[in-house]
């Protein structure tokens, strides 16, 4: 039975800092110019059913990285699309490739993928989670501010998919985490109420933003409406419109917190322009990150 990647919740603490580790040396020996070739005569199916550029662009490259190869897929490509049952595809996908990596809406997708899957089956977004990008996240604090055990993190913005994933870390590595979301915004609470009795940490949920960052060695935001929220948009701007992360709410922080976020931004909405582009935000670190994570987790489960 292989070993999955569906939601943060699956791995303990040393397994999970033991990918961030390993993504570390892994980019160390990229920067030092070692050819890697861990993956050579492996092939994953990359099966995204919601479009990303940096998801697509950071697995391929970490693939093509470790000597493998990728096959892509969007919707429109797959029986996603045409209603075959999910079982049937993960079987026949199974004798194809070495491991799918699946971005799609539904977390009972990726679960149903997994159950009837003889390859791993990597999780590169739902709704509910986000757990690639969260990993690489962490390995960025713990690159610019050292151990996150020691630090406070705060989320400013929607309970989203990211936010459940950032609650599921802090439950399982143990850090401070305090997230201000708007009433009706919350994150999962099954999620929230899970992660806080495995907590070493306090996991808080408030409203007030300023009361969030204060204190905060990391402050953490996302865009106010993810993909298939389109609707909402506008409604959203005028409820989130307190939460936008500027040089004033910023400024509530310490001098020496980090600025974080997973990207796209949208620039004047969740951020201001001036603090994406500040010393503060570690955004292109983070973006850069994903691919070493992706490397990581590859590497764990397909060799």
């Amino acid at each position: 039975m292989p070993k999955h990647f569906r939601s943060l919740q699956e791995f303990t603490k040393k397994e999970l800092l033991g990918l961030i580790d390993r993504a570390i040396e892994l980019k160390k020996e990229k920067q030092a110019g070692r050819i890697h070739q861990q993956l050579m005569g492996k092939t994953i199916g990359l099966i995204f059913e919601k479009p990303s550029t940096r998801t697509r662009v950071s697995f391929e490259a970490a693939m093509y990285g470790l000597g493998g190869r990728v096959i892509f897929l969007s919707g429109r490509d797959t029986q996603l699309a045409r209603s075959e049952p999910l079982k049937d595809m993960s079987r026949v996908m199974s004798r194809y490739v070495d491991g799918m990596v699946v971005r799609t809406f539904g977390q009972e997708v990726v679960e149903e993928l997994a159950a009837f899957a003889t390859v791993p089956v990597i999780n590169a977004l739902t709704d509910l989670h986000h757990p690639c990008q969260v990993l690489s996240d962490i390995m960025t604090v713990i690159e610019k501010k050292g151990p996150i055990e020691a630090l406070h993190i705060a989320w400013v913005g929607d309970g989203n998919n990211m936010a459940n994933s950032w609650i599921q870390a802090a439950g399982i590595i143990g850090f401070d985490l305090t997230l201000a979301c708007p009433k009706g915004y919350e994150p999962d609470a099954e999620i929230l109420a899970a992660s806080r009795k495995m907590a070493s940490k306090k996991i808080q949920l408030i409203t007030d933003p300023a009361q969030a960052v204060t204190g905060a060695d990391v402050v953490n935001v996302d865009v106010w409406a993810s993909m298939g929220q389109e609707d909402e948009q506008e409604e959203r701007l005028r409820i989130f419109s307190d939460y936008q992360l500027g040089r004033e709410l910023l400024a509530k922080a310490p001098a020496e917190c980090i600025v974080l976020h997973c990207l796209p931004a949208h620039r004047g909405e969740e951020i201001t322009d001036e603090v994406l582009e500040s010393a503060q935000c570690v955004a292109f670190d983070q973006a850069e990150n994903k691919m070493h994570i992706h490397k990581a987790i590859l590497e764990r489960l397909i060799v």
